[in-house]
């Protein structure tokens, strides 16, 4: 799914994955719209591993110092995404 930025309101709850604090429980609702070939690339690769519309999704851990990468568990399975890869990732907090 991807997200368009005029979404209802309703919607507004959603933040990218970069912006969960950790070990906030959260859902994947879906994806940015991709800028250039270089972000649909790193989204579709994002939805490969996991990264699905309604999949379970928690920030573990903060890289030291400047918070990069991220150690982010979806499903079962943990990951460490830099946060320009996380910021495509929209999730609504549990």
């Amino acid at each position: 799914m991807w997200l368009d930025k005029s979404q209802p309101a309703v919607d507004r709850q959603m933040i990218g994955l970069h912006q969960l604090a950790c070990h906030v429980p959260a859902e994947v609702v879906g994806m940015n719209l991709a800028q250039d070939e270089e972000e649909r690339s790193v989204a579709l690769r994002l939805l490969e591993i996991g990264f699905l519309p309604g999949e379970s999704v928690r920030v573990i851990a903060h890289g030291f110092p400047g918070h990069d990468p991220l150690a982010v568990r979806v499903g079962h399975t943990t990951f460490a995404l830099r946060s320009h890869e996380a910021a495509l990732v929209q999730v609504r907090p549990t």
